[in-house]
């Protein structure tokens, strides 16, 4: 690690304006907030082009952020950050919504591509690797005759809520592995089917 800084940062994708809140597009924002209520880190500060918190999970440092930029442009962040904090990129944990998972379900990879998310295509594009920790959690896919860009900016229905609340509740603690006992661990956990 010589030359790294020790600590994590850990983005969770989606828009930052009022009226995306709690949309399925922002579910990697909401896991964000999970995380600060779980292990008592206070979103507080602004910096780097995200709402940032930093403080502890299993011992290690770890920085919180939401980005600020548009969804599409969550690598200009992401560079920033990790330039800053000069992280290795295997301590680096990015959270976002995946419209071909079932709702709820989560995937943990230590690599891959896009997979048509605009958000992680900017942040692939920024880094110059697709080799980081990500955790996508299902949205479900889109119901017939709807428009792709209106789906992930709808809210869950009140059916749906109870299993993507177990979600994030997942991604947090998929976190907290991933920190105190490597990724394959959450992978072994996490990537099965629901």
């Amino acid at each position: 690690m010589e030359g790294f800084y020790k600590m994590y940062i850990i983005v969770g994708l989606g828009n930052p304006e009022r009226e995306h809140q709690a949309t399925r597009h922002n579910i990697g924002w909401d896991a964000i907030t999970r995380l600060s209520d779980d292990f008592n880190i206070t979103l507080n500060s602004r910096k780097h082009k995200a709402i940032c918190g930093s403080g502890m999970i299993e011992g290690e440092k770890v920085l919180l952020a939401q980005p600020l930029t548009y969804m599409n442009l969550s690598g200009l962040c992401v560079r920033e950050l990790v330039d800053y904090y000069k992280i290795s990129l295997d301590q680096l944990i990015v959270i976002y919504d995946d419209i071909n998972l079932e709702p709820g379900q989560l995937r943990i990879r230590k690599k891959g591509s896009a997979g048509g998310q605009k958000g992680m295509k900017s942040i692939i594009e920024q880094l110059g690797t697709d080799e980081f920790a990500r955790i996508r959690i299902g949205i479900g896919d889109k119901p017939p005759g709807w428009d792709l860009a209106d789906y992930v900016l709808s809210r869950f229905t009140s059916e749906e809520q109870p299993v993507i609340r177990e979600a994030l509740k997942n991604a947090a603690d998929a976190c907290r592995l991933i920190i105190s006992s490597g990724i394959d661990a959450a992978m072994n956990k996490y990537n099965k089917k629901m």
